[in-house]
């Protein structure tokens, strides 16, 4: 299944995460409580510009896959010529890469683009190596503003529902204990959760800096994250061994 990669022009890059430092850091603490201390092989599906692939300094080797021609080109401008690092063309349901390359595989702001991650998923685990580490962010259906919306009548569409939900055109939040189901299912056990970008209100972005804002979030992540609050949320999961045959042998 071919995925259509949404339009993206230089202002993604260049005014959406630039008015968004608050939730650039939030990603970061995330990312750096999940990842391995170090690694060989990691792959960001779905990369972007490459806003993230500072926080992978501790791999030999990182390659960025994204389908969006822009987004490519403006990874390649970022990189330069570190040889540490491959940008990729890539549909993030049929990766070019070998069964069993990667020992981690990263997935931030691309569930929002899919109504159904377990394609996703499903290559995911192909080319994880066993034991790999798998990390994905996606918009949470159930964060604790939509309830709260739902609950005085000003939103139509429950939290609650398990499928995901196009809150905007091709944009969808997800459920979370759907996609740790949908993780499970693909052979990608969840082992940690946390609940990301927990004070995203325009007022106290207004009032108080992004990286207070961040401290303050810091220590929460973690034991929030099985209630998913917010409305971001990061599961990591570990692909399991191949199951061998336990039929006698003939």
């Amino acid at each position: 299944m071919t995925i259509q990669p949404p339009e993206y022009d230089l202002s993604y890059r260049d005014r959406f995460w630039p008015a968004r430092d608050y939730e650039d850091a939030c990603d970061r603490l995330a990312l750096h409580a999940l990842l391995p201390l170090a690694g060989v092989a990691l792959l960001d599906v779905g990369a972007g510009f490459g806003r993230l692939v500072d926080e992978y300094a501790a791999f030999e080797r990182v390659t960025l896959a994204d389908a969006s021609p822009q987004m490519l080109e403006a990874a390649r401008e970022r990189v330069g010529g570190d040889p540490r690092i491959a940008v990729v063309a890539a549909d993030a349901t049929e990766l070019p890469f070998p069964d069993a390359t990667f020992d981690v595989v990263v997935a931030v702001r691309l569930l929002v683009h899919l109504r159904d991650p377990q394609p996703l998923f499903r290559e995911v685990r192909r080319v994880l190596r066993p034991g790999g580490t798998f990390i994905v962010e996606f918009a949470n259906r159930r964060h604790l503003l939509a309830v709260g919306r739902y609950l005085v009548r000003r939103q139509a569409w429950s939290p609650m529902g398990a499928s995901s939900h196009e809150y905007r055109d091709a944009h969808f939040a997800h459920q979370p204990a759907t996609v740790r189901a949908q993780l499970s299912a693909a052979g990608l056990t969840p082992d940690a959760t946390r609940a990301v970008s927990l004070f995203r209100s325009g007022w106290l972005k207004s009032h108080l800096p992004s990286r207070l804002l961040a401290r303050i979030e810091a220590p929460l992540q973690g034991p929030l994250g099985p209630l998913a609050p917010g409305p971001s949320v990061y599961v990591r999961a570990v692909r399991g061994a191949d199951r061998e045959s336990t039929a006698p042998a003939r």
